[in-house]
This record gives structure tokens, C-alpha cells and sequence, in this order.
């Protein structure tokens, strides 16, 4: 190809497809997405509750971390999107911004422009909220936003109602005035149907607008690098080396994996790192692939009375029957996301906002025998067929951190993922203490009529007991940020305009550049990010 773009995107999930959406509405400007997987064409990406079957499939990148020292030497999966939309055409569709609090901390850690009150405008500019409309949401936005509207178990609101007799508020919007509070989950769900960033910002543009050219199956191999500044991309596609090149800038949206890889692989990074490769060192980065974090959860649940849980629903009989009541009638349990509801708060009243979530599914996700046979959380066609629910505690602010490394110079291989799970005294202590909350909840009042028993632990009544539980079941909860950490010290990747350290022309714009991770889900975050990513590239590129 010969054609020079104004911009390249690299890339095309969360962020990149509101960067495509956002830069090519200048009808002067061309705008090139690439993205490494295929067209979200696959059924099960367009059915909530078939999310689960997303994973270990041609749409998932399918990594896993290195052995965990603190997690019984688990090596840990980590399910990342490969296909238009990314992980927000294979996540579980949660729309949490996170607390005030976070964004404020962000702007003090060095992100001058990235307080609460400058991103506010960019969550409402995406947002089609169905429910609110106010000073903290909006309508006529590409992005839907819905609570569950055509289903919800009953055990929804049973959580809900033994949160609040365990002391925890109710809220019925975790995003607006406060956080605080249990209530139901908000999703990126429309008509039924999965509202990806794909089918919300890319779709309705693909046909119309001539000046923005795709290309899936599109392996990023490095980024083109002249006197510091960049000037295209390599790719492999079909088994081929082409090179793309760019006028303007090459935007980076490859996730918290993918951008740190490409960075080492352009010879962005630590010369430690890259001499380890012997990839030339363009331009020595010591931040690039640190400070890797993540939510973390486990489960513990129920056995139940009521017989509609997923385990039934999961049933392959009845599976049968819901997709064609999907298929025709857009209802039931099909149309919803596999999380129902939530709770926020604080592990202890000294805490100035909440550190602890949970995350509510009407399901049982095994006990320790059918886990040790397979049970995997991240496969619900592994579930056990019993009734049952569970609550998934989540540490919302991990102590511990590790690193994405080069495990080779070549593309095509996985990066090093280590992100030192449960390194920190700290992260292991308030999850303790989180399973103490939740079975509380469990063991509430509003559970009575639908609870048989405490299934998964049955017997855990000491901190070692539970701490061994947590080591069992932990799993991340798919959001890793922060390994193009925006800021201005040493270790920092990005400036506040999201520009690369040292390099001109090019940007890092996704989840990795978050200073430290938000209080709950980190998609709504990473389509904010690239809103105002968008608009900063805009100002800084004057038409």
C-alpha cells in the first residue's frame, strides 16, 4: 500500500474504535485502524449471557501469567479481546466508571487534565443512559448504557436486600452522585444485545465514511522509527511484511499487553530489557511493561431452592430454548450479562472511600472437587448443573505489582506476564476480610427462601482456611492497566497528552496509561480515554 495516512491506530478495541469513530469525522483526514484479529462476526458476541463462551476461542488472546509465588504457583489466565471491539466485545459488560476519588488522584500523580471534573464531560459525551439523565449522565451518545431490562432473577434483588442488612447502603447509581452502595449493575447493552464499542462507534460509520480504512488480521511487528519520531508500522498479515506509513501520528491502542509489547518490540523501553532481545535500543523508556496491576476475585456461594439459576439455564436443553427465545423475542436470560448486581463499600470506617466490591452471579461455580476436574469461572459450560449463586468479592486496590517483559523478539510470541498476584500482606488481608463480608451477605435474612446451604467453603472458619480458599479460586478480573503509566517521573510512559516520552508523533491511548487502576471495571474508563485522547489529537493536529 502507498497510501500515507494522517493517522494510524493500532489496535482496534475499547479506545481505538472511539479513536476511529472521533478522528475520521473530519472528512479531510485519513485514518487507518488495525486490528490483529478478525470481524466480530461470531454469534456469541452479540448474546450477554454467551460471553463466557468467548473465551479460549479464536477472539481471546488466550494469555496466561507466569506461575504465581504467592497463589500456590498458579499460572492465571488472563482473557483479552481479539476481534473489532476488543475485550468490550468479550467482557461481561459491566459499565463502572470508578470513584471521583480516582481521577483526582490521577491529576496529583501527574496527570495535569485528568481530575474528576475534566473527564466527567467525556464519560457523558459517549453515554445513551437509559435510566438517568442528570448531572452526571446523558442521552443521544453513541454508547448505550442499560440496567437489565427485559430479565432479572429474583435473586438479584435478594442480594441487594441482604447487602443492606449487612450495613452496606443501597444506590442505584454506582456512577453518579456517589459510589457507596449496593444496587444493580449498569451494562454497555442495547435492545438485548451486546453494545460493544465496535457496534456502538465503528459499525454505523464503516460504510459511510471513505477516509477510514480497516484492516483485521493485521499483526502489529514494530513501529517505524526516524530521529525519534514515528513514521508508520510494519505488519505481518497473511504471512507477509507490509509497511504503513503516517503524516501525522501512529496512535497505540493495543492494551495493557499488546502496547508494552510493541513499544519493546520498536525498540521503545528498557535497554535491559531490549539488549536481552537485541533489539536496538531507539529510545530507552524504563517504565514501559512496570507497574502492571489488576483487579483480583474468588468465589463463594450457595447452593439453591430456586431452579432458574445459569446452572439451569446452562443446561444444554434449555440452552436450546433461550437462544430461540432470544433469537425471536430478544428476552430471558439470554439478554443479560452473567454479573447482575453489585455492592460497593469500605473494609473498615477509617477508609475514606470504598476498597472492596462485589460482584453478584446467579450461578454456582463449583466447589473445590469439580474445580480440581475442570470447573474454569472463565467457562460457564463448565459450571456445575446444581443450583446455586455466588458472590465474587473484588479488591479494588491492589498493593501489589509486577511487569510485562519480551519473552522473544518475535511479535507472534506472548509476552511475559507477571503481575506478582497477592505479593503484598495487605491485598491478602482485606480480601480475608471481604470473604468474612460476604458470607455474612450469604448468610442473611433475604437469602433464607432460596438457600439449601453454604456450599463453597463449607468449612472455612480460620484466616489460613480462608486465605487457602482465596488461593484456590483468585482469578484476575480481566482488567490490567497502568504499563504505560502517565506522568512526568522516571518511570512514567506518557505525558498528560498521552505523548510517548522522548517521541514524537506517537501516543499511547488505552488502559495502560491509567496512573493507578479505577475503583471497579475498567472498560467505561478505557472508552473515556479515548474520547479524550481523540480530542487532544485533534488539538494537537490543527486541519
Amino acid at each position: 500500500m502507498n497510501q500515507i495516512y494522517d493517522y494510524i491506530i493500532i489496535g482496534a478495541g475499547s479506545a481505538g474504535c472511539v479513536l476511529a469513530n472521533r478522528l475520521s469525522e473530519d472528512p479531510s483526514v485519513k485514518v487507518l485502524l488495525l486490528e490483529a484479529g478478525e470481524r466480530d462476526t461470531k454469534l456469541e458476541i452479540h448474546i450477554p449471557a454467551a460471553y463466557g463462551k468467548l473465551n479460549y476461542t479464536k477472539v481471546d488472546w488466550q494469555y496466561y501469567t507466569e506461575p504465581q509465588a504467592h497463589v500456590d504457583n498458579r499460572r492465571m489466565y488472563q482473557p483479552r479481546g481479539k476481534t473489532l471491539g476488543g475485550s468490550s466485545s468479550t467482557n461481561a459488560m459491566a459499565y463502572v466508571r470508578g470513584n471521583r476519588q480516582d481521577y483526582d488522584d490521577w491529576a496529583a500523580m501527574g496527570a495535569t487534565g485528568w481530575d474528576y471534573a475534566s473527564v466527567l464531560p467525556y464519560f457523558k459525551k459517549s453515554e445513551n443512559n437509559e435510566q438517568f439523565e442528570d448531572a452526571f449522565h446523558a442521552r443521544g451518545g453513541l454508547l448505550n448504557v442499560t440496567r437489565a431490562q427485559q430479565y432479572r432473577t429474583p435473586l438479584a434483588d435478594a442480594f441487594v436486600a441482604g447487602c443492606i442488612e449487612q450495613g452496606i447502603p443501597p444506590n442505584e447509581d454506582y456512577n453518579g452522585a456517589q459510589q457507596e452502595g449496593a444496587g444493580h449493575f449498569q451494562f454497555t447493552i442495547k435492545n438485548g444485545k451486546r453494545h460493544s464499542t465496535a457496534q456502538a462507534f465503528l459499525k454505523p460509520i464503516l460504510d459511510s465514511r471513505k477516509n477510514l480504512h480497516v484492516i483485521t488480521g493485521a499483526h502489529v511487528k514494530r513501529i517505524l522509527l526516524e530521529k525519534n519520531r514515528a513514521i508508520g508500522v510494519e505488519i505481518l498479515k497473511n504471512g507477509s511484511v507490509e509497511t504503513l506509513k503516517t503524516q501525522r501520528e501512529v496512535l497505540l491502542s493495543a492494551g495493557s499487553f499488546g502496547s508494552p509489547q510493541i513499544l519493546m518490540l520498536s525498540g521503545i523501553g528498557s535497554k535491559d530489557e531490549l539488549n536481552k532481545h537485541n533489539i536496538e535500543v531507539k529510545y530507552a523508556l524504563e517504565g514501559v511493561g512496570k507497574n502492571l496491576h489488576d483487579h483480583l476475585m474468588f468465589g463463594i456461594s450457595n447452593l439453591s431452592t430456586w431452579k432458574g439459576t445459569l446452572n439451569n439455564v446452562l443446561k444444554p436443553l434449555n440452552q436450546a430454548r433461550h437462544l430461540l427465545n432470544f433469537l425471536i423475542n430478544k428476552k430471558g436470560p439470554f439478554t443479560i450479562s452473567p454479573l447482575e448486581s453489585y455492592a460497593f463499600f469500605k473494609s473498615d470506617p477509617s477508609v475514606l472511600n470504598p476498597d472492596i466490591q462485589f460482584m453478584f452471579v446467579p450461578g454456582h461455580m463449583g466447589n473445590a472437587e469439580s474445580r480440581a476436574n475442570g470447573t474454569d469461572i472463565y467457562k460457564p459450560d463448565s459450571y456445575p448443573k446444581f443450583d446455586g449463586f455466588t458472590i465474587l468479592p473484588v479488591l479494588l486496590h491492589p498493593k501489589s505489582r509486577g511487569y510485562v517483559a519480551l519473552r522473544s523478539a518475535n511479535p507472534m510470541d506472548a509476552p511475559i506476564i507477571q503481575p506478582n498476584y497477592l505479593q503484598e500482606e495487605s491485598d491478602r488481608l482485606l480480601l480475608i476480610n471481604a470473604f468474612k463480608k460476604a458470607r455474612k451477605v450469604l448468610l442473611s435474612e433475604a437469602f433464607k427462601p432460596f438457600t439449601k446451604k453454604i456450599f463453597y467453603p463449607e468449612n472455612a472458619d480460620t484466616d489460613e482456611a480462608i486465605l487457602q480458599h482465596i488461593k484456590d479460586t483468585l482469578e484476575c478480573v480481566y482488567h490490567p492497566v497502568s504499563t504505560c503509566r502517565m506522568g512526568s517521573d522516571a518511570l512514567s510512559v506518557v505525558d498528560a497528552r498521552l505523548r510517548v516520552h522522548g517521541i514524537e508523533g506517537l501516543r499511547v491511548i488505552d488502559g495502560s496509561v491509567m496512573p493507578k487502576i479505577v475503583s471497579g471495571n475498567t472498560n467505561a474508563a478505557c472508552i473515556m480515554i479515548g474520547e479524550k485522547g481523540a480530542d487532544m489529537v485533534k488539538e494537537d493536529n490543527p486541519t
